[in-house]
């Protein structure tokens, strides 16, 4: 019923068609997509546009709300994105959770034009796979960009597609953010300032792609710093250290999973990814596990003997979902500042 601004900007999303199970959508509006905060980041929404190419919803609702400023139905057509309405979604649901993701194709040619189902088809074999396709040069930015904190020690950030809301939350820790193209080398100073830790965050694609990325985690001055995996950022930390990925058959995508601690502890998180870390590819690493998906046994977390290196299959930051797992920012923080002296 909510998120749905969060979703449709969020990176993570690119390439992909995005449907929702609740039958009702667009119930608060639009709020303000040019709003900023005080440091110039999107107020209500994970990046500048919408990423997904194509949106499936069972039902539009007229929105009320004080902060609305359009409809869903008409941000999309603003951004040029096409929606179709009257899907029922659930059933959609129940098809992918038995087949598995699922490549699809929308019409969005004149009306006096119908293609027929055999014209669909061969329009998306013509379509490039989805693990082949390059999207950095879609979500990373192209130079580097710097945010301050009250002073706070710096942290460099390799943007494969962050979401604001991961930078949001590194800022509301009083940590500086030096936020980097995907595949720039971390400095270890910046403007006369000492780079005290790495994160590496969200995006989309199949990690094994971003070899670049990869060969940058393993250069030993960027090996060195306490280091923080998001996502995506989780999967090319383990690729860095020598473990492998693989494709999901079922995505975890939702505001409401589930990951379980070693301690016994439980928590709801947010969750995007198509690709996990093979845990059996890890002796090598010298990375263990710290967090599993109790529904399919998949790694959800690692973090390396030395607590220098903490990654998470979820996200901490939540927006949208809960914040339950927001403590895996604080011991990052910590770490950060015990490195920084």
């Amino acid at each position: 019923m909510v998120g749905y601004p969060e979703s449709l900007t969020d990176p993570s999303y690119r390439g992909q068609i995005l449907t929702f199970t609740y039958p009702l959508l667009g119930n608060y509006g639009v709020p303000s997509m040019s709003a900023k905060d005080r440091f110039g980041l999107p107020a209500h929404a994970e990046s500048s546009g919408v990423q997904v190419r194509a949106l499936l919803v069972r039902g539009l609702t007229r929105p009320h709300h004080w902060g609305s400023r359009r409809s869903l139905e008409q941000w999309m057509a603003d951004e040029e994105v096409p929606g179709i309405a009257g899907i029922d979604t659930r059933w959609l649901t129940e098809h992918l959770r038995a087949e598995g993701v699922i490549r699809g194709v929308v019409d969005v040619g004149p009306r006096d034009h119908r293609p027929t189902n055999a014209e669909l088809r061969q329009a998306l074999r013509r379509a490039p796979e989805y693990g082949q396709e390059q999207f950095m040069p879609e979500v990373s930015i192209r130079r580097p960009v710097h945010y301050a904190s009250e002073g706070g020690p710096l942290v460099a950030v390799l943007d494969c597609g962050i979401k604001a809301s991961i930078l949001k939350a590194l800022l509301d820790r009083h940590l500086s953010v030096l936020r980097l193209p995907h595949d720039h080398e971390v400095p270890a100073r910046w403007e006369g300032r000492h780079v005290a830790g790495l994160v590496v965050g969200n995006g989309p694609g199949d990690p094994a792609l971003l070899s670049d990325t990869v060969e940058e985690l393993k250069r030993p001055s960027t090996r060195a710093l306490p280091t923080l995996g998001i996502c995506l950022g989780h999967q090319l930390v383990a690729l860095a250290r020598g473990a492998s990925t693989y494709k999901l058959k079922f995505g975890h995508r939702g505001q409401n999973k589930t990951v379980g601690f070693p301690d016994g502890r439980a928590f709801i998180v947010s969750e995007n990814h198509g690709y996990a870390v093979d845990a059996a590819s890890l002796k090598p690493t010298g990375l263990v596990p710290w967090a599993t998906n109790p529904d399919d046994g998949t790694l959800e977390g690692l973090k390396d003997r030395r607590g220098r290196l903490l990654a998470l299959q979820g996200h901490p930051e939540g927006h949208p979902g809960p914040q339950e797992a927001g403590f895996v920012f604080d011991q990052f923080a910590k770490r950060v500042r015990r490195s920084a002296g």
